[in-house]
């Protein structure tokens, strides 16, 4: 169950993140899987997934401006 949740909550971040960036979804995805943001929302002991993918989405763009 945990699973699909992630996955359909990464995918609505990927296309919020291609639409904010006013990139393609495959550029969306590659940029997402090479954040420390993406690794932290895989991993259930930060409870980043509990976070609105808008935040999360803030949270990768400010990452990738580093």
């Amino acid at each position: 169950m945990r699973d699909s949740v992630l996955w359909r909550k990464q995918s609505f971040i990927v296309i919020l993140l291609a639409k904010r960036l006013s990139i393609d979804v495959d550029r969306a995805l590659d940029l997402y899987y090479s954040t420390e943001t993406a690794r932290q929302l895989s991993d259930a002991k930060t409870k980043l997934y509990l976070m609105s993918d808008q935040y999360i989405v803030d949270n990768i763009i400010s990452e990738l401006n580093k």
